[in-house]
């Protein structure tokens, strides 16, 4: 029983710990009462996925609770409109590159830890655990300010969180690059699951393709911030 004792205290200092710091400021954003309103097996949206996986919500999901608990509409990013998923334009990949610039900025030093792992990720090498509790250990103290970075781009560029992921994962098709979540591997961690962090390359349309290579230079510098949701 001493045994299983302090293997139980061990996972939490090394493990849950610091995942749930993580998360804690991964969802700075948010307000305190919709943190409470959260039920079991939902994401903070709200709504489950597929994998099973609880997926964190992005800033200025949920928008009416946002502005009810804060009393101002300041703080959340757009609320989505019309078909999110519809083909990418020039414009809106010219904003992800401004939002990524922000949230690079704002990650600070922690960036070139991130960048150290994605750069083994794009190589071909699956990360491992260790590898994904250490990354959200050095970014525990930097990702809330690249959370506020971010909502504050969304709000600059009328760009709804949901339509920026969308414009993310084109993103990543244009540049080839592989899928790989660790806010989604921190919230597993935080539930004890042992995450998926098998990353898949998707194929991308000629027009995706080509409305990304002005930019593809700077898209691939800033990438490594797709690791932690952003």
């Amino acid at each position: 029983m001493l045994v299983l004792a302090l293997l139980g205290a061990l996972a939490w200092f090394v493990v849950i710990r610091p995942a749930q710091d993580f998360l804690n400021g991964w969802r700075a954003p948010q307000t305190q009462s919709q943190t409470g309103q959260n039920q079991p097996g939902q994401n903070p949206s709200g709504q489950g996925n597929d994998s099973g996986v609880v997926v964190p919500q992005l800033p200025g999901n949920d928008t009416a609770n946002n502005e009810a608990a804060s009393g101002t509409s300041n703080d959340a990013a757009p609320a989505a409109t019309g078909d999110v998923n519809a083909p990418v334009t020039r414009a809106e990949v010219q904003k992800f590159v401004r939002v990524r610039r922000d949230v690079r900025q704002a990650l600070g030093t922690s960036f070139t830890g991130l960048q150290e792992v994605w750069t083994d990720i794009q190589s071909g090498q699956n990360p491992n655990l260790l590898q994904v509790v250490g990354v959200l250990r050095n970014a525990g103290g930097s990702v809330a300010a690249a959370r506020n970075a971010q909502t504050a781009a969304l709000q600059r560029e009328n760009l709804s969180p949901e339509r920026y992921a969308a414009v993310r994962s084109a993103v990543n098709r244009a540049l080839g690059l592989p899928n790989v979540d660790f806010a989604r591997a921190a919230e597993a961690l935080q539930r004890g699951q042992l995450p998926d962090l098998n990353g898949t390359v998707q194929t991308a349309t000629a027009q995706e393709k080509a409305l990304v290579e002005p930019f593809r230079k700077e898209l691939l510098a800033t990438s490594a911030a797709g690791l932690l949701g952003l």
